[in-house]
């Protein structure tokens, strides 16, 4: 019997799921997230492993038994030094070249979609959109935390806490959001949160993209500004699906499928709602409740991918 593994790398964990040749799942098992920007590429490379011995275990097979395995990793593509490092790294895992190496949106796309074209827009940790059109394939978005990824949860957490700062500075009229974030942190003063999240022990990525509920619950409480992030979200993620249909090619006229995975897409209504209602205003789509979850997106895109080597 023929194993595909596919190991979704996202900001918080990794999955790593194993199907056979009629798609039915045989193994799963969880590590950390393989984000090496954040853990370091030993780090990475150690968690693929762990990862890869307990499906190995589960299985009672060999690395080597993998007919093949995608490594959907975070940041992947976007650093021609370290990319080569982690392709190379991968196959000394496996002790064999029937592998492939790609950005983790990959494996949403491939989920979502089961691999047929469209667009797939991931908003997690992270945020940005992949998709492929009769053999063209494109991203829009997924420039990193610092500067880019709109819409995210990082990128909410980062805009609630910025709220909280100019709540706590009389900027902006006080709001349910100051006392969420109080609360949450446990604050005896407002100013102990710059070493909450930047000092010594501060945060790191993951955490702070957990921070995200805090903006969502003080929108529910009525606060107006934190609303108003959420508001804004929406419309990032709309932009960056938007823009990736035009560079895929979709004319016009045609429609477009169009999934999403994440957890604020699929857990915050606050920002799905108008997302949707801002998406049917820009084109053509048609919203595909995803078929599959990353992690079986990765499994079903090592057996595509064999497939076309074949």
């Amino acid at each position: 019997m023929t194993l595909y593994l596919g190991i979704d790398g996202g900001g918080t964990k990794t999955e790593f799921v194993c199907i056979d040749q009629t798609g039915a799942v045989r193994a799963r098992a969880l590590t950390g997230t393989t984000y090496h920007l954040q853990v370091g590429l030993d780090e990475a490379v150690a968690r693929l492993a762990k990862g890869i011995d307990a499906i190995c275990a589960q299985l009672s097979v060999s690395r080597e038994q993998f007919g093949y395995v995608f490594f959907g990793l975070p940041a992947f593509g976007e650093d021609a030094v370290v990319d080569p490092l982690l392709r190379a790294a991968c196959g000394q895992l496996l002790g064999h070249d029937r592998y492939a190496c790609d950005n983790d949106m990959v494996c949403g796309w491939a989920g979502s979609l089961a691999c047929a074209d469209g667009i797939n827009l991931v908003a997690g940790t992270g945020s940005i959109a992949y998709g492929e059109r009769q053999g063209r394939k494109a991203r829009a978005g997924g420039w990193g935390e610092i500067f880019s990824d709109e819409g995210s949860a990082y990128w909410i957490a980062i805009q609630g806490l910025n709220l909280f700062t100019r709540m706590s500075d009389g900027r902006v009229a006080e709001g349910p959001l100051r006392r969420a974030f109080v609360e949450a942190f446990d604050l005896g003063a407002d100013l102990d949160i710059c070493a909450r999240v930047m000092g010594e022990r501060g945060l790191a990525r993951d955490e702070i993209a957990a921070l995200a509920p805090i903006v969502s619950r003080a929108a529910a409480d009525g606060d107006i500004e934190a609303a108003a992030i959420l508001e804004r979200a929406a419309v990032e993620l709309v932009e960056i699906a938007h823009a990736l249909r035009g560079k895929l090619g979709f004319l016009a006229d045609e429609t477009v499928s169009l999934s999403w995975s994440g957890g604020v897409l699929t857990k915050l209504a606050e920002v799905r709602e108008p997302f949707l209602r801002g998406l049917e205003q820009r084109g053509r789509y048609e919203l595909v409740t995803p078929r599959h979850e990353p992690g079986v997106g990765a499994a079903l895109y090592a057996a595509l991918l064999e497939r076309n080597a074949a």
